[in-house]
């Protein structure tokens, strides 16, 4: 069944979109976005230290992203605004990244980095993903009333016993992992779609925090197969077409809840 390459496609598609579906609520919640997409940028950096120091892309990027991580920590402690410190690292990354990758040769092909390639999904990328999925399913379930109660009041996570420094290293290396892997579906500049949109489109349907999550896991997969059926039936890149059908969807949803009154 894997040698279908078709297949392997769809279950690196379906795989990133449940772990992005995952998180994508607390991106919501704790309005990561403008954070979720300083990540992604710094994604195409990650690309040319993997193929500056001849390592994995998936290790380039996850250390990219957590760089990310540490310097936004760093200057907002140091009185910058968070806002204006995001637009400085995700802008700059991304063009110091684009920078090194066109040094790199003429044969790195940087629309792949950038809007993905799911068709390409190996074996080897395939465990890669379901291992994120499975490794961010069960840190959720393990710090899942600590995160809420984060996610509701760090006042009252603080006062409950709860590290709240700690839950949110825990979620942004959560997001760091879901970018690197992502980088394959998607591409840099998407995956940060497959967090919030799918999530969004939940939003307004659910009235507790567990159902929007189910809710939202259900959003992604939706916007996973559909839109690589769609990409194979128009003859479109993958990793937008995915993009396209969770937007599609998002837009219905909003259009149910107006409907409903919500």
């Amino acid at each position: 069944m894997l040698n279908d390459f078709l297949m392997r496609a769809g279950l690196a598609g379906l795989g990133v979109s449940l772990a992005a579906g995952a998180l994508g609520p607390f991106v919501v919640w704790r309005r990561m976005a403008y954070f979720g997409d300083a990540m992604a940028h710094a994604a195409i950096l990650g690309v040319a230290l993997s193929l500056g120091f001849h390592i994995s892309i998936f290790v380039g990027v996850l250390l990219a992203a957590l760089l990310v991580a540490v310097l936004f920590i760093g200057l907002t402690r140091r009185s910058q605004s968070a806002d204006s410190s995001l637009g400085v690292i995700a802008h700059s990354a991304l063009a110091f990244g684009l920078v090194a990758v066109a040094m790199a040769g003429p044969r790195v092909e940087v629309e792949a980095y950038l809007f993905g390639d799911v068709l390409t999904v190996s074996r080897a990328d395939l465990a890669l993903i379901w291992g994120v999925v499975a490794a961010v399913v069960l840190w959720l379930i393990w710090r899942w009333q600590a995160l809420v109660t984060w996610v509701l009041s760090p006042d009252l996570a603080e006062t409950s016993g709860y590290n709240t420094k700690l839950e949110e290293m825990g979620l942004i290396m959560a997001l760091a992992l879901v970018v690197a892997v992502g980088i394959k579906a998607v591409g840099a500049l998407l995956i940060t779609a497959l967090l919030i949109i799918p999530a969004a489109s939940a939003r307004p349907h659910v009235r507790t925090p567990e159902a929007m999550i189910a809710l939202s896991l259900c959003f992604g997969a939706l916007a996973a197969v559909a839109g690589l059926r769609a990409a194979l039936w128009l003859d479109t890149p993958a990793g937008p077409s995915i993009v396209c059908t969770a937007a599609i969807a998002f837009a219905l949803s909003m259009i149910v809840a107006k409907v409903r009154g919500r």
